[in-house]
């Protein structure tokens, strides 16, 4: 059995540190990166797998394509260690939108429902929050979304018009930072555990408030001690790349 690798002992390549041409990539590395807006995890794991030549290359925790931010890739035996770096806390900043709930719970979907959203204050969404999501809570994960149900992905039922019933997950809310709030848009920080679905807590914040809402943007910015700020896109890490092994 290959053995797992500590996270301490992968190297990290990103914005302020990178291999070279000797760096035996197949023997483990993490590869931070800051993925853009309509790039799915896989697109990246795809245009990373072929600029560094390794096939065995994995992500550590899926963003859906309309959200950006840190996605972690590793690559050869650091692909055993994926899972604790998937058990790590996330930082997201999110922007809900209040007034309008859609299908898929963020802009991808189409609106479903429609309240007033003008008796909702900065004050009011920080006391629900420090009230009813702040700490352990059960989450319903949105129909749109890869959990399996009966060996069919839950988003492939839902685009053919189905629901089923969704059994809640126990996620935990470690903290709330209000940046800003311009009604009907909250500009929210998250920090919360794995399996944590911001698009569920936006939806479940505006049936909090006695209205409705959908996750609007999400960027993720950190994963345990990993930081977007040292991430590449995935262009500027294929340029860096090609530059040293044509070095």
């Amino acid at each position: 059995m290959a053995k797992v690798l500590p996270l301490e002992e992968i190297p990290v390549f990103g914005r302020y540190n990178l291999p070279n041409k000797d760096t035996d990539l197949a023997a483990g590395a993490i590869f931070l990166i800051d993925k853009p807006l309509e790039w799915s995890s896989f697109d990246v794991v795809k245009f990373l797998r072929k600029r560094i030549r390794v096939k065995k290359t994995g992500h550590a925790g899926t963003l859906d394509p309309l959200a950006t931010g840190l996605l972690i890739l590793c690559c050869g035996k650091a692909t055993k260690s994926i899972s604790m770096i998937q058990d790590l806390p996330k930082t997201y900043v999110a922007e809900i939108t209040f007034g309008k709930s859609t299908t898929t719970y963020d802009s991808e979907g189409e609106v479903d429902e429609e309240a007033t959203s003008k008796h909702i204050t900065q004050e009011l969404i920080l006391s629900k929050l420090e009230a009813e999501f702040k700490g352990t809570v059960n989450q319903v994960p949105p129909m749109y979304s890869a959990l399996k149900y009966g060996g069919k992905k839950l988003y492939e039922l839902a685009r053919k018009g189905q629901t089923v019933e969704r059994a809640p997950r126990q996620v935990t809310f470690h903290e709330f930072d209000i940046l800003g709030f311009r009604p009907p848009i909250l500009t929210l920080v998250v920090k919360c555990s794995k399996g944590t679905y911001i698009r569920s807590l936006a939806r479940d914040l505006g049936e909090a408030l006695d209205s409705k809402a959908y996750l609007s943007k999400l960027e993720r910015t950190s994963i345990g001690h990993y930081l977007v700020e040292d991430a590449l896109t995935p262009h500027e890490m294929g340029d860096r790349l090609k530059e040293i092994w044509l070095d």
